[in-house]
């Protein structure tokens, strides 16, 4: 699972109660402590841990920084100084948490000591002001469900805008000439969103292989271990190959301070190895280091955002939307050639031959059913969005390959999509639904999200806690 920490800064007014505010700053902390959260306080700032003045908003922000803290989280205890959190919020440009305790009932005098709420209402209003995008957690109880779901689905938000400005991809060769759907803007990419690119030779990735091959040591555990988790009907010296590419891969990740690859999996490294990359890439898709083919850097990057959505607590697989269901018509076949991970497999997969080429190498296994979310991160013409929604696994007939047929809402819609774009034939899958965190994470990183169902207020109240 990831680890995300969260700046911790509750905030109040000095018209209403301080006591009862610093009553539920320190409630809070206990309640995310009761959940596990790591989170950077500021009790050493100022004798109350709160945040309501300007003298201690640098402080603050320098003590977060230090800290490396990847969200801010503003609990609103009384009813707070909007000016303090969104100048803090703009200095630290991370994903910003909003929300404050439920306000009891006024006493008999009719004296409230705190207005929570109407403190939000404020902060969100001057948040705007200074442009800072922020997300907002329903002004609701401590104990409350939605709290602690609210509080979940942040840090994962936090995850995807980290993960997201912090991607470096492995680029194995140009993409192949045939693909010119995978074409991307490099520089773009770099401006836009600080996502960088390493762009190898493929002889530096086979001059890797050759030596991962004579040291032995690591390419002989990977063999073991696909021998015991996996049907081989390839030749041991084809497995050999299979083993040493996932070996040297991992290492030029490694080298060059990458966390995913896009390689050009055909033709040129079949010439150079005999072998399809389908099985090595699965291997390491399997230890979360994604790999896409045919060298689509927008697949890469929609795989590390999905994973990332996910709490990286599970794998994501790499997918062509293929060909309609025979017998359903809102069906669909995802597959491709074998680079899916293991742990996405509804059965034992075997490392074999692939569907349209003559080299071993492919993996074998159909995936299993269930709740899934799809997503494509694409662009073109300088603008750049996240197609993503819905789906479940659902019985059809046997194909090669890894593959899972699914089904949609309306797949009609779905399809004028794609062709009409900005989008390809390619997706990533997960098993679970992170929509909701992938559609907030969406405004912290410049991407328009594209939901490709009409589930726009679905989600949107979903994040609301309803």
């Amino acid at each position: 699972m990831a680890k995300i920490k969260l700046g911790f800064a509750p905030t109040r007014r000095s018209i209403f109660s301080a006591p009862d505010a610093l009553k539920y700053g320190n409630l809070t902390r206990d309640k995310l402590r009761e959940l596990g959260v790591d989170f950077v306080d500021i009790t050493d700032i100022n004798e109350e841990g709160l945040l309501y003045n300007d003298g201690d908003m640098q402080k603050i922000a320098a003590k977060f920084k230090a800290e490396g803290v990847d969200g801010l989280f503003f609990p609103h205890c009384n009813f707070g100084t909007e000016y303090v959190v969104a100048r803090l919020a703009r200095e630290m440009n991370v994903p910003v948490l909003l929300w404050g305790p439920r306000d009891e009932r006024p006493d008999e005098n009719g004296v409230r000591l705190r207005d929570s709420q109407c403190g939000l209402f404020a902060t969100g209003k001057v948040l705007r002001r200074f442009q800072v995008p922020f997300t907002y957690m329903t002004n609701c109880r401590l104990d409350d469900p939605e709290f602690a779901r609210g509080i979940h689905d942040f840090l994962a938000v936090c995850n995807v805008v980290k993960v997201f400005r912090h991607t470096r991809i492995l680029q194995i060769a140009p993409r192949p000439f045939d693909f010119w759907s995978t074409m991307c803007n490099e520089g773009e990419l770099l401006e836009k969103f600080n996502i960088q690119l390493s762009p190898i030779p493929m002889p530096e990735l086979t001059d890797e292989v050759a030596r991962v091959k004579a040291e032995k040591t690591e390419v002989d555990k990977v063999i073991a271990y696909v021998r015991e988790q996996m049907n081989v009907a390839i030749k041991d010296e084809e497995l050999e190959n299979v083993a040493a590419l996932k070996v040297a891969m991992k290492n030029l990740a490694a080298q060059y301070g990458c966390n995913a690859i896009a390689i050009q999996c055909w033709n040129a490294l079949q010439g150079q190895l005999g072998i399809m990359p389908c099985a090595a890439n699965s291997l390491l898709n399997e230890e979360g280091i994604p790999v896409v083919c045919e060298t689509d850097i927008h697949g890469a990057i929609t795989a590390v955002m999905v994973e990332a959505a996910g709490m990286d607590a599970s794998r994501s697989f790499f997918a062509d939307w293929t060909v309609r269901h025979p017998d359903n018509e809102n069906g669909e076949l995802l597959q491709h050639c074998g680079p899916w991970p293991l742990s996405c497999a509804k059965e034992k997969p075997t490392i074999g031959y692939p569907l349209a080429f003559d080299h071993p190498g492919a993996v074998e296994a159909e995936a299993k059913h269930g709740d899934m979310t799809l997503a494509r991160f694409d662009g073109d013409n300088g603008e750049y969005s996240l197609l993503l929604g819905n789906a479940k696994g659902v019985d059809g007939p046997y194909t090669k390959g890894t593959y899972v047929w699914v089904e949609v809402a309306n797949l009609k819609r779905l399809e004028h999509k794609l062709v009409c774009g900005p989008y390809i034939h390619h997706c990533v899958g997960i098993h679970g639904d992170v929509v909701p965190v992938l559609y907030e994470a969406c405004k912290y990183i410049g991407v328009k999200p594209d939901l490709y169902d009409p589930i726009e207020e679905q989600v949107q109240a979903y994040l609301r806690g309803e």
